[in-house]
C-alpha cells in the first residue's frame, strides 16, 4: 500500500477533491446542532469558573490547601475549555488551509 501511495505522489497525481456544502443533505441542522453544542460548552465553562472561584475562595479561608488547588486547577481548566470552544472555527479553518497546502 505504501509504494502505491508514494507512485500516486511522485507522479503528481491529484484526485480533485474539495470541501462542498451540497455533498449531502442536512448540513445546515448539523451546523445548528454544533453551534448549541457550543453554546452549552461555553455555559458549562461559565459555570466551572464560579464553582472553581468558590472553592478556590472556600479552601483558602478555610485553610484547606486542597480544596484551594482544585479550585485553582477547575478555574483554569474552564478557562482554558472556553478560550478552546471560542477558537474552535478558526483553529479548524487555520489547519484546514495548512492541510490543503500540503
Amino acid at each position: 500500500m505504501r509504494g502505491i501511495l508514494s507512485m500516486a505522489v511522485r507522479a503528481g497525481t491529484n484526485p480533485g477533491i474539495t470541501p462542498n456544502t451540497d455533498g449531502l443533505p442536512g448540513l445546515e441542522q448539523v451546523r445548528r446542532v454544533v453551534g448549541a453544542l457550543s453554546t452549552w460548552g461555553l455555559v458549562a465553562c461559565v459555570a466551572a469558573v464560579l464553582i472553581g472561584g468558590a472553592l478556590m475562595a472556600f479552601g483558602r479561608m478555610g485553610s484547606r490547601t486542597g480544596m484551594s488547588d482544585g479550585g485553582k486547577s477547575t478555574l483554569l481548566m474552564a478557562v482554558a475549555g472556553a478560550a478552546i470552544i471560542g477558537a474552535a472555527n478558526a483553529l479548524v479553518a487555520f489547519f484546514a488551509a495548512i492541510g490543503a497546502e500540503v
